[in-house]
């Protein structure tokens, strides 16, 4: 029944910021908007009358239904400013359908409830800011089981699910949800477990189950504390590789962007290309420097560390050996026939 009734009280709503918004609607119009009957939409009016919300019922061709001119809800005013950075933040942005639509619906109803004037800037504002939340690469996060989580989050409830770590090891968890947070495109749970805090990447997670068991949440618990302390002490656990290269303008601009790197103090060449920067690269690992470097081609040199340069020069030369063994190789399948 209170399910029932929270979805009458939503529709309620929402017939009263569309009636906020138009003016008048007839029943049909109303009822098409909100996915019920023309007679569920009768009562609905009737019920809003009951509560004391100024609506009439108009006959005839061009009848429908109408709030008293000049009444509104009393809903908290937008300035330009915040209006602006509301509207940015469309729902749009969200990768996950159904949270998107949800928000969008949402939107919808704040913008019925805006005055006239603020609501046509709103619309324009909208149709100037467009969200392509499609990365340049794919990115494979299954929202799917986010939902549930959300609903184990909001009730305070204890949750069950299937859980696969980054190294393909998985099993069973049952945690107390206390939050959920969003880095990125990805989402993430943070729980507490019998052995502590712990926190899930939701697109790892199968078969989400809130169970029918309520826990007290901890005292004082601050999730975005929380979270930035986990942040900090996950970086200062990532082993780090260091190294100095010689760019580019082109491969510096292109490497900032996902890599820590700053001006570097080392002394550069004389005979170093005219613009060319050195900057000194935080590294996962050798491996990713070593890959990095090659991938660049000329447009990086490796000046320090001396161990890197020498595995740029191997693989250098081993890739040139292996493009001239099928260069002559391809000449002798052309080469005519004696």
């Amino acid at each position: 029944m209170k399910r029932g009734g929270t979805l009458k009280s939503d529709r309620l709503l929402s017939a009263l910021l569309l009636l906020q918004a138009h003016g008048r609607m007839t029943g049909r119009a109303l009822a098409e908007r909100l996915e019920v009957s023309q007679r569920t939409m009768h009562r609905d009016m009737e019920a809003l009358s009951a509560a004391g919300v100024p609506v009439t019922a108009l006959r005839g061709a061009q009848g429908g239904w109408q709030l008293e001119k000049g009444w509104r809800t009393q809903v908290p005013g937008l300035d330009a400013a915040e209006l602006r950075a509301l509207l940015m933040a469309q729902p749009r942005a969200l990768s996950e359908p159904r949270l998107a639509a949800a928000a969008e619906r949402a939107l919808g109803k704040l913008m019925a409830s805006l005055p006239g004037s603020m609501r046509e800037q709103a619309i324009a504002m909208r149709e100037r800011l467009h969200v392509d939340a499609n990365d340049w690469r794919p990115v494979s996060e299954d929202l799917s089981m986010l939902p549930a989580v959300q609903d184990a989050v909001a009730r305070d409830c204890r949750l069950s699910f299937d859980y696969t770590r980054a190294d393909g090891e998985g099993g069973p968890r049952v945690v107390d949800p206390l939050g959920l947070v969003v880095k990125g495109m990805s989402w993430y749970l943070v729980a507490r477990t019998p052995r502590g805090m712990r926190t899930y990447r939701v697109s790892r997670m199968r078969a989400v189950t809130p169970l029918a068991i309520a826990f007290q949440r901890p005292a004082r618990f601050d999730l975005a504390k929380h979270w930035k302390k986990s942040v900090s002490e996950l970086e200062a656990q990532r082993r780090r590789y260091k190294a100095t290269l010689l760019l580019s303008p082109q491969a510096a601009e292109s490497l900032i962007r996902w890599c820590v790197a700053t001006p570097s103090a080392t002394p550069v060449s004389k005979d170093a290309p005219a613009g060319w920067i050195a900057m000194d690269v935080d590294f996962e690992s050798e491996e990713q420097a070593l890959f990095v470097a090659l991938g660049m081609g000329v447009r990086a040199r490796v000046l320090e560390p001396a161990a890197l340069l020498a595995r740029v020069a191997g693989e250098a030369m081993i890739m040139a050996e292996v493009a001239e063994r099928g260069r002559q190789s391809r000449e002798e399948d052309t080469s005519p026939v004696p």
